[in-house]
């Protein structure tokens, strides 16, 4: 056996093998946070800290992973809250596509700040194209003291409500490790 292809792929195993540890744990931690948060809507929609660990994790090591590590998330999140029963098509969006979102935060890896508004701002439009196509059937005839007769309208000021205070709360963390803390830098393994 040639060794030398053996010794210059541990390396990168070990790399890869962090990584996945790294993304295990971040995912694990967003799993926690979730039973930290304020519901807003009975159907569903709340503020909390999720997002905190997987934009850190997707700065650290990329959108690729990130996008991973949020459909992860998404999917863990969906049994832990009961969204399986729900339908596949919202399983889908409303859990994996949108917390795949929050990985793109890894597209901006110098710009900590504009990572987390990028994750916010994607996570909240698909949760928007959900509401109109899974959840606008259900649309009230009032919501929050208006008139609703625009689906789009409705979707947008429901999951609004609870994505902006997550952006906040993402952007203000995100911003405070990215100030304090080298938490956002991957030691070279």
């Amino acid at each position: 056996m040639d060794q030398s292809k053996n010794t210059s792929s541990k390396p990168h195993s070990r790399s890869v093998v962090y990584t996945l540890t790294e993304g295990a744990i971040m995912v694990a931690l967003a799993s926690v946070l979730s039973f930290l948060s304020l519901r807003l809507w009975p159907q569903g929609g709340s503020v909390d800290l999720v997002m905190i660990p997987l934009i850190v994790f997707a700065l650290r090591r990329g959108a690729g992973w990130g996008v991973g590590a949020g459909v992860i998330y998404g999917l863990i999140d969906c049994i832990i809250s009961g969204g399986v029963g729900y339908g596949w098509q919202a399983i889908i969006l409303d859990y994996a596509v949108a917390y795949a979102m929050v990985g793109l935060a890894g597209l901006l890896p110098n710009k900590p700040v504009a990572a987390a508004c990028l994750a916010s701002v994607t996570r909240l439009l698909i949760h928007i194209i959900s509401g109109v196509v899974i959840w606008g059937q259900w649309m009230p005839e009032e919501f929050l003291g208006m008139n609703m007769t625009n689906v789009w309208f409705y979707s947008f000021l429901y999951n609004g409500t609870y994505m902006a205070g997550n952006m906040i709360l993402a952007i203000i963390a995100v911003a405070v490790i990215a100030k304090s803390t080298s938490l956002l830098k991957v030691q070279k393994t």
